[in-house]
């Protein structure tokens, strides 16, 4: 209900109190459920925490490497169209929303955030050395960017084929430089 009056409307036009009243609650039970407007929204928190990929390097394969624990479940995700790998047509209303709003993106950036501290974890252990943080932020940068060139490929015309072989090609390049930091990292101890 919230994300139709968000699509009509615009994200900041929209308040609580006219969310609350579409959905027949009080204002105090939306916020029991999304302590912010934001969350509303971007209400897929654990994938923007990037979860899966954290999950990926915690239960990957003996002897497999972290970036290629990610990379596999990347192609799973996209093959599987899952929202955080694949865009696809009618998700654009959805990222037109979020680009249209400074507080959506601040809280999208917030999230990305935590999940490359998050993941530098999993890289690194719980507490994290320099190499294993600069990964984790270069492979949520990597996706970020990759994701925001899906979306501005799809407004452009492209198909959702073409799209999403672009968020790959640039998740690729990503992982191979995060590759390359790890190796670099390896040489140094």
């Amino acid at each position: 209900m919230a994300t139709e009056l968000f699509f009509e409307r615009g994200f900041d036009a929209v308040t609580i109190d006219e969310i609350a009243l579409a959905a027949s609650v009080s204002k105090m039970t939306v916020f029991n459920y999304f302590p912010r407007k934001e969350d509303l929204l971007l209400d897929r928190q654990d994938d923007l925490r990037l979860l899966p990929f954290r999950e990926a390097v915690r239960a990957r394969a003996e002897g497999q490497s972290p970036v290629d624990a990610i990379r596999t479940l990347l192609r799973t995700m996209v093959s599987e169209k899952h929202p955080l790998c694949y865009i696809a047509p009618p998700a654009l209303d959805w990222w037109r929303v979020l680009a249209s709003s400074a507080s959506l993106q601040a809280r999208l950036r917030e999230l990305s955030d935590e999940g490359a501290e998050l993941l530098a974890m999993a890289l690194g252990g719980d507490k994290p050395d320099g190499p294993s943080r600069l990964m984790a932020g270069m492979i949520a940068l990597t996706l970020r960017t990759a994701r925001e060139e899906a979306v501005r490929l799809l407004e452009r015309g492209s198909s959702a084929k073409k799209a999403n072989a672009a968020l790959l090609a640039l998740m690729e390049q990503g992982l191979v430089a995060v590759e390359a930091l790890e190796a670099l990292a390896l040489r140094a101890d």
